[in-house]
């Protein structure tokens, strides 16, 4: 596991070569690149589509209805991600395939290398075997740890089963709300028929029972 210290280094690292990368190229583009402007060159130019008109213009309100409630739930989509990693690292602590005491050549027992890192990623500093504990129980140390872990397991479980739960009501009221649909109807209006008014012209005309050919 890395320090703090080499995470903040990396990261500083990181930054300062994105930063040398782009202004190397920017710089290389501005040495090297044809200077040509024009009128239709300097145009604005987005989406392919030509401007026409102003910018000053009344934007609809929809689709900043349907940008926000897409950044909602992608953003509380993110919160799966720590749970995931807890889970399966509790889960790995409960499998049969993996050691979790390995016996020394003095007869002592420690953790393996494999459950140490485990433990030690689920934010326990310097993890040891529950001698005591699993004494107290009755079962071995390793028995403690994996039923420790299993108990973890399922809470993570149950509390992420209760957030999708609360995210999925959400979605269910903005779906009722009608918020999804991009053409709304007033509630009092839902369910009502549109009646059409008739065309002006309602006769039909006549159509002549002789041919072209007779005239």
């Amino acid at each position: 596991m890395a320090t703090p210290t080499a995470i903040a280094a990396y990261l500083a690292l990181f930054a300062a070569v994105a930063a040398i990368f782009l202004f190397a190229n920017l710089v290389i583009g501005r040495l090297t690149r044809p200077n040509l402007p024009s009128e239709e060159k300097l145009e604005v130019y987005e989406c392919g589509e030509p401007v026409i008109g102003s910018s000053f213009v009344q934007f609809d309100l929809r689709f900043y209805v349907v940008a926000l409630l897409f950044i909602i739930f992608d953003v509380e989509i993110a919160f799966f991600f720590p749970w995931a990693t807890v889970f399966g690292k509790s889960v790995e602590l409960t499998s049969p395939n993996m050691a979790i005491v390995a016996t020394e050549t003095d007869g002592t027992e420690q953790l393996t290398a494999a459950a140490f890192n485990r433990i030690q990623e689920l934010g326990i500093a310097n993890p040891e075997l529950p001698f005591e504990a699993a004494k107290a129980a009755g079962i071995t140390a390793g028995e403690m740890v994996q039923q420790t872990a299993q108990k973890i397991a399922l809470t993570s479980f149950a509390d992420i089963g209760v957030f999708f739960a609360v995210l999925l009501v959400g979605f269910a009221y903005v779906w009722r709300r009608g918020d999804l649909d991009w053409v709304r109807t007033v509630s009092s209006q839902q369910g009502e028929v549109v009646t059409r008014a008739p065309p002006h012209n309602t006769e039909t005309p006549a159509r002549s029972s002789g041919s072209v050919l007779s005239a």
